[in-house]
């Protein structure tokens, strides 16, 4: 007897600045896009599977800040949360699971202080954890990046995965810096080489600019599509990317 075919997820993914929603290019310059709360709820009445909030203040962001804009999204919104944006400490992650957070997202802390990420682990389970995972194919700032794209890191690919699963962390989320904001579809090849390195649950990010860039994306290999830009300009949400998927074969969950 096989192994449950895992039904594919659709995750809005929202970013934070100044506590407005953004869309950025490329991890640069950002425009405000509207109110997270108010789109969140949006998000979760269209069907979405999961959402995504990440603050991108990065060094000046304020934590307290942060969690009562998660509280206020979990008080409205019925679908998991999972949140993240420069958690450096255990505190940081309790901070937002007391909020309201079903899972946070670690990508920095990750690099230098992997014991962080065991504690969290080992505290909320590694279901609980997920690991983000930057990458840039450019000249000027190759291979894997942290503090929001502004510091490249000395490790490759599969060393850091490897290092992830040695951590505790659960699941994935591997975005592509290069194709962030321009809608011109997943980087397939970044996400079949991971795919083909990890058993545990993948979401792609960054780039996604039409329901065929999903289909694409879960036959290369990803068990999520995080979509920021598909769902916030045109006529587009996450129902109308599952009923596309469904019909197109993609196993999803039922509205």
């Amino acid at each position: 007897m096989g192994w449950p075919v895992l039904k594919r997820r659709v995750i809005p993914l929202e970013l934070l600045r100044n506590r407005r929603l953004v869309k950025t290019v490329r991890f640069g310059a950002s425009r405000d896009v509207g109110d997270p709360v108010k789109s969140s709820q949006v998000y979760s009445d269209q069907d979405a599977d999961e959402l995504m909030i990440l603050n991108i203040d990065g060094p000046s962001a304020n934590f307290r800040e942060f969690g009562q804009i998660v509280n206020r999204i979990a008080s409205c919104c019925f679908v998991p949360l999972s949140v993240g944006g420069g958690i450096r400490s255990e505190d940081h992650a309790d901070a937002l699971f007391i909020a309201g957070a079903d899972k946070v997202v670690v990508n920095t802390v990750a690099y230098d202080q992997p014991h962080v990420v065991t504690a969290i682990a080992n505290k909320y389970g590694s279901q609980a954890v997920v690991a983000g995972i930057d990458y840039s194919g450019s000249p000027h700032r190759p291979g894997l990046l942290s503090s929001g794209g502004r510091k490249v890191e000395k490790v490759s690919v599969g060393e850091h995965l490897t290092n992830l699963k040695n951590a505790g962390a659960g699941e994935i989320l591997l975005q592509s810096v290069d194709r962030d904001g321009l809608m011109e579809g997943y980087d397939l090849t970044l996400l079949r080489e991971v795919a083909a390195q990890i058993s545990m649950p993948l979401i792609v990010a960054g780039g996604a600019g039409g329901f065929t860039d999903l289909v694409n994306a879960f036959d290369a290999g990803a068990d999520a599509a995080a979509c920021g830009s598909l769902f916030n300009f045109g006529d587009n949400n996450p129902l109308r990317a599952k009923a596309f998927l469904k019909n197109r074969g993609v196993l999803v969950k039922q509205t």
